[in-house]
């Protein structure tokens, strides 16, 4: 399972969203820290392929494939050096595999915020510097270790990890995250293990008014979030976490109905999660046996062999071929055995790279 943590400061809306998400009762209240411990949610990816092929199939049971959220508590400025929850929210972010980033664009004086007027872009680079300082301070430690072994004969490891890292460091102190810093892929080998904060793929949700949601043009602070993810090919997604909230109380037509009358086509919740899915390299393929249509979420890259693994360790031990079809394929001949009729389902070998939206049934024998 990989995880998709819902960072931000506090009273931004990410216990309203994480509610939202996983139709949890995690405790969302207007005062600071209300989040003190990690709370994890299973969403359920809802693809329409899947359906579809789950019609076509005539399948008695449907597996969707999913990911998981964790509602991290909230950060402050100086956290990297201990204020706040300090070390217990750098180590939750450290356990994520990305980031959905929560800002805060609307106004409610009800609703307190660590500042006194709504400045996205300030908030925004506040958790921004405090992850840079974090991965500063993991560097410094090991930096001072390299050093000396650098000057009496390091290995050709050591020296890549100590030239890395250095390079890291000019960067952070020039307030640039790793992320956006160009790595060849033996320096991204080498510094893995750090598992560094400012490294993982981020996307910024910015919480907006429901009444905002039908014309964003109207919310300056939505436009200053945009601007920025814009120029930095970050994704913004608009979204209402208490309208959410809210909606998970509807019936799947009641939303439908409410959502158009507000003029919104279709819930930010469902972008969100496509997007946090995208975020995190992944994508889906299928398998159709017997009375079951199944979703497998795989990494974009994998192969044929290691995407039989994911079903069972047999699969990818006794790996023959694998029988692939196109979804777009199956759909137009109607059945699994019209395609093969038609010459649609093609043989492939272990080094095949699975596509998104295949159909695959492997040969195995042990």
């Amino acid at each position: 399972m990989l995880y998709v943590g819902i960072i931000g400061l506090p009273n931004v809306g990410k216990s309203t969203l994480f509610n939202a998400l996983t139709n949890n009762n995690v405790l969302s209240a207007n005062y600071m820290f209300t989040t003190l411990e990690p709370n994890r949610g299973v969403v359920i990816i809802n693809d329409p392929r899947l359906t579809a092929l789950a019609e076509i199939n005539k399948s008695k049971r449907v597996v969707p494939t999913s990911i998981e959220f964790v509602d991290i508590p909230g950060l402050v400025e100086g956290a990297s050096k201990g204020e706040g929850l300090g070390n217990q929210f750098l180590d939750s972010i450290r356990n994520v595999d990305a980031i959905c980033h929560v800002v805060r664009c609307f106004e409610d004086p009800n609703i307190s915020h660590p500042y006194d007027l709504i400045n996205p872009l300030r908030d925004l680079e506040t958790i921004e510097l405090e992850l840079n300082y974090a991965d500063l301070e993991s560097i410094e430690r090991r930096i001072s270790r390299l050093e000396k072994k650098v000057t009496v004969g390091a290995s050709s490891e050591e020296r890549l990890e100590y030239q890395t890292i250095k390079k890291l460091k000019e960067n952070l102190e020039d307030e640039i995250p790793i992320r956006n810093i160009i790595l060849t892929e033996d320096e991204v080998r080498i510094i893995k293990s750090y598992n560094f904060l400012s490294q993982k793929p981020v996307l910024y949700l910015a919480n907006v008014d429901e009444a905002d949601l039908a014309n964003l043009t109207t919310n300056k602070n939505y436009q200053k979030l945009l601007e920025y993810g814009l120029k930095n090919e970050l994704k913004v997604i608009a979204i209402s976490a208490k309208l959410e909230s809210d909606l998970q109380t509807f019936s799947a037509e009641e939303k439908q109905l409410f959502l158009e009358e507000i003029g919104i086509t279709q819930s930010s919740l469902d972008e969100l999660i496509s997007a946090s899915y995208e975020l995190l390299g992944l994508e889906t393929f299928f398998s159709i046996v017997s009375d079951e249509t199944r979703a497998w979420t795989f990494k974009k890259g994998m192969t044929a062999r290691e995407c039989a693994g994911l079903i069972h360790s047999d699969f990818m031990r006794g790996f023959i071929r694998a029988e692939t079809v196109k979804f777009t394929d199956l759909v137009l001949c109607g059945s699994y055995q019209k395609c093969k009729e038609a010459g649609k389902v093609r043989l492939e070998g272990k080094d095949y790279l699975v596509q998104d939206g295949d159909i695959l049934l492997f040969r195995f024998n042990v």
